[in-house]
């Protein structure tokens, strides 16, 4: 299904305290959320009831800061480049999920495509193209790939963990954000405080995802099971068929966000830092896309960015952004 993103995001950060301090408040803010409204359990896609408290209030201002973003020179894509094809182009393909709440989740009332990473794709294609155009193309960590080497996509905004096993096959622009790998349990789960105690458990996540490896590590007699999306994973959790859920921090808080029968440890136990995916035999466009976020980041856009989406469920100001390259 393809649409067109617009803005509700992820928990950005640099070092961990305060990282783990703004998850923290997103958990105790779901756990407010679901003792006020606790009807309000999702029978969909997690976080189909993410804008009903302020329906409309942060994808608006995302709408305001993309149409006032300024296209960038046409000095800055020479021909030939692959930023002045995209141009040409007229529409910037964009990889990404449509089930991470705060990143990139499907609203089913609009239809569009909320999140930190879908407001992103948003700015860049203005910034490349001149216009706010973009076609979607859904990924999963197992397609990401194949889909930036066969060119089928020109980036992936999906809370994509960068590694050197990743970095061989693809390139990344950033990092823009830093997570990290963390447990969710149901609410009614007892016993389960760290990685140590997954041994012998049932865990699920997402495949060709990086937490499969940290808890086989972690708990070697650990049930790994492997699903597709984050809406699979957390189906399984709360229907009683895993004893948790490993996966990036900032996805787990979404859910608790928006489900009120699970919650996400506070600790964490790896460094993510997300980058946007590209294709490795366009370096040129690597640079282009770097010099952006430097950009954004320096004017004040990214945490407009972050004020308008993440910053509409967690209190305080924007927090610094990784640093670039």
């Amino acid at each position: 299904m393809l649409t067109r993103p617009c803005g509700r995001t992820p928990l950005p950060s640099t070092g961990a305290t305060q990282r783990r301090a703004r998850v923290a408040a997103v958990v105790a803010l779901a756990a407010l959320t679901a003792t006020s409204c606790s009807g309000n359990s999702s029978t969909g896609a997690p976080g189909s009831n993410v804008s009903s408290t302020s329906p409309g209030t942060g994808a608006n201002a995302i709408d305001q800061l993309v149409k006032a973003a300024e296209p960038a020179a046409n000095s800055l894509l020479p021909s030939g480049s692959t930023a002045a094809a995209i141009r040409k182009k007229g529409t910037l393909v964009v990889g990404g999920s449509q089930t991470a709440a705060l990143f990139s989740l499907l609203n089913p009332t609009t239809g569009e495509v909320d999140g930190f990473d879908a407001a992103l794709s948003r700015l860049l294609a203005k910034y490349t193209i001149g216009k706010d155009s973009t076609k979607r193309v859904n990924v999963t960590t197992a397609t990401r790939e194949a889909l930036l080497k066969n060119h089928s996509v020109d980036t992936v905004f999906a809370t994509y963990t960068i590694t050197p096993q990743r970095e061989k096959q693809v390139a990344f622009a950033g990092p823009y954000y830093e997570d990290g790998l963390a447990i969710q349990v149901k609410k009614s789960t007892s016993g389960i405080n760290g990685l140590s105690d997954l041994a012998d458990k049932t865990v699920v996540t997402q495949s060709a995802s990086t937490a499969a490896t940290a808890v086989q590590k972690g708990a070697p007699t650990a049930k790994v099971q492997l699903f597709e999306t984050n809406t699979e994973c957390l189906q399984a959790l709360r229907q009683g068929r895993a004893d948790a859920y490993v996966l990036d921090q900032g996805v787990l808080a979404g859910n608790a966000s928006t489900n009120s029968d699970v919650k996400v440890l506070a600790d964490t136990f790896s460094q993510e830092p997300y980058g946007i995916g590209l294709p490795l035999d366009k370096p040129d466009f690597k640079k282009f896309v770097n010099d952006w976020l430097k950009k954004i980041t320096a004017d004040g856009t990214w945490a407009k960015v972050w004020e308008a989406t993440v910053g509409t469920e967690v209190p305080g100001p924007a927090p610094t952004p990784p640093t670039i390259g």
